[in-house]
Formats: C-alpha cells, sequence, structure tokens
C-alpha cells in the first residue's frame, strides 16, 4: 500500500520521536538500582570526605543508595579510569578533583583522554591553598616574600608531591613572579609540614587543611589565600591575587559520568547537587574545611576542567616537571 506523503511524514516523524520519548521516561525513573560514585583516593583524604556528604544527600533525594567505592592508586588515575569505561547510564560517576586536569598532561601513559571521555555534570567544592611560612623568615606580606625570594634566589624552599597541587601552586607563583624558589618532593605531605615548622622547608604552598591550624595557632605566618576571593575559615587573610596579577589556584571538585551519559541524567543530578550547596547545614561542613561552594551547570563544569587542564598545561611545560 503506497502512503500519502503527508501520511508518511507524519508517521516517520513519530517513529523518530519514539527512541527521545523513551530517553525522557527512562530518565525520569533514574536511579533504577544503587548508584556507585568512583572516588580514586583512601578513605578519609579530603576527597572522600565530601563525596560522603554528597552520597548522603543524593541517596535521600532519590531514594536510591549513592555508595562511594574508593578506587586509590596511580594518582587517581586507576579509579578514574574504572569509572570512565563504565555503562553510560548514571549508575557509576566519578567524583573529579583538579588531578585529574593536571594528569592530563603530567601522564603520558594514560589509557583514556578525561576532557573526551568524561560528561561534566557538576562543581561541588572549591578549596584554598595556603602560602604561609616559617616564623624566622623576615617575611609578612606575599610583596616581601617577593622582594626577599629575588634578593635571595634559590636559598628558599618549599615542598610537597611531585606534580600535585601543592607543587604546581607554587610553580604558577613563580612562573608568574619570576622568583627562583627551590621546590623539593615529598611522598609524605606531613614530613613537609613538620620541615616547615622547624625551618628546614621556608615557604609552603599547600592545601588550607592542612596548614590552617598552624596558622590559627600562630605556628606558621599565614601570608595569603591562593583562591580568587578570600577564605571565610581566614577572612583577615588576602589572596595572593590581591599583589600578583593572575594568580589564582585551587583544589577543587565535582561530579562526573562517562561520556554519552543521556543529558537528562546529568541534568537532574546538576539539579540536586546544586540544591545541596545551597543547604544551610552543607555549607557548614563546606566551610569548616576550608572549602567554598562551587555550584556550576554541566557546560560551565566542563569548561573549568578545559581552562584548568590548559592552565596546568602550560606550567607544567614551564617548569619542565616529569612523572618519576
Amino acid at each position: 500500500m503506497k502512503l500519502p506523503r503527508r501520511t508518511f511524514l507524519h508517521l516517520a516523524a513519530g517513529a523518530a520521536a519514539l527512541p527521545a520519548l523513551s530517553r525522557i521516561a527512562w530518565a525520569q525513573a533514574y536511579p533504577t538500582r544503587p548508584v556507585r560514585i568512583i572516588v580514586p583516593y583512601a578513605p578519609g583524604a579530603a576527597p572522600d570526605i565530601v563525596a560522603r556528604l554528597m552520597g548522603q544527600w543524593l541517596s535521600e533525594r532519590f531514594g536510591q543508595p549513592f555508595i562511594i567505592e574508593n578506587r586509590p592508586g596511580a594518582g587517581g588515575n586507576i579509579g578514574t579510569e574504572t569509572a570512565l569505561r563504565a555503562p553510560p547510564d548514571g549508575h557509576t560517576l566519578l567524583y573529579v578533583v583538579t588531578a585529574n586536569a593536571i594528569s592530563a598532561t603530567f601522564v603520558d601513559s594514560l589509557n583514556f583522554n578525561f576532557t573526551r571521555d568524561v560528561a561534566p555534570v557538576a562543581g561541588i567544592i572549591r578549596v584554598p591553598n595556603l602560602v604561609s611560612v616559617n616564623l624566622s623568615l623576615p617575611v609578612e606580606t606575599i610583596p616581601q616574600l617577593i622582594a626577599y625570594a629575588k634578593a635571595n634566589p634559590g636559598k628558599l624552599n618549599f615542598g610537597g608531591p611531585k606534580g600535585g597541587t601543592v607543587q604546581l601552586s607554587g610553580e604558577l607563583f613563580k612562573m608568574i613572579t619570576s622568583v627562583n624558589i627551590v621546590h623539593v618532593p615529598y611522598s609524605n605531605q606531613a614530613q613537609a609540614v613538620t620541615d616547615l615548622l622547624t625551618g628546614q622547608m621556608q615557604v609552603s604552598f599547600d592545601v588550607m587543611p592542612t596548614t590552617i591550624g598552624y596558622a590559627r595557632t600562630g605556628k606558621v605566618r599565614a601570608l595569603a589565600v591562593t583562591t580568587e576571593a578570600r577564605s571565610p575559615a581566614l577572612p583577615d587573610i588576602p589572596t595572593v591575587g590581591d599583589f600578583v596579577l593572575g594568580y589564582e589556584a585551587s583544589s577543587w571538585h565535582g561530579v562526573g559520568a562517562p561520556k554519552n551519559t543521556p543529558a537528562a541524567i546529568v541534568d537532574k543530578l546538576n539539579e540536586e547537587i546544586s540544591a545541596a550547596l545551597a543547604d544551610p547545614k552543607i555549607k557548614v561542613r563546606i566551610a569548616d574545611l576550608g572549602g567554598l561552594p562551587m555550584p556550576m551547570s554541566p557546560a560551565d563544569f566542563g569548561k573549568h576542567i578545559a581552562d584548568e587542564t590548559e592552565k596546568w598545561a602550560k606550567v607544567i611545560k614551564n617548569a619542565g616537571i616529569k612523572p618519576d
């Protein structure tokens, strides 16, 4: 039977719409079973703490367990690959951190391309690093630190794991200010803090949760936070950017999913995560960690990941940092 052209086109359009309608209906029913949030770090680390906070919120909002699965190893890349290779149905999520943007350039042997293989879902938290110095160093401000370092090239040092946010925060500072401060690699960040306290290390660009207690008790001298805005945890401490134009560095967290995860599911997750970040109790918990909420749309979070990947690639290249 030959159908009239108009009838055929109506039927064809209706058939084409069926897959979209079924996807929307499926997304509306999401999640249909427990959801894994893969955290590529050990239990008790900062990403694990915040991920569990968000997992509890999402479990209550969706009526299905959001289970934290710790997959540490290889600087977070083992867990990242596991999550990105999962079926793109929204039932496996990745807890994304700054290291994912860094590893894209720093690690040559990755079996994935992070910016290509991840579907950005939402930003969660931004945590400043804290520039602090040993009390014996005769500097009290960032301009004084720059002047002292230029007068004493190569005589100051700072420390942290190779290729991590601590080193890169310092290397970015060096790149913009043209000072010569020597990075000392540490496998154990606790030892770096001990050396800062004893004066074997003079300068620190450590993450705020590690050094804020020593700054508050006067055991180290806090000079500035590395984010664009001041931290509510240390409201009297200025930002590096107040003195060094264009400087910003932070540890940030978010949620991603395997690429091709339906947009309706991504949007649904983003909506609930954004609601969590506006909740007063969640905001207090984030502030306790020295952080600030970082709500972002999926598109904005994707741009943030791309911008951070490009920024840290330039720093890594400029500093000539190579993995061991």
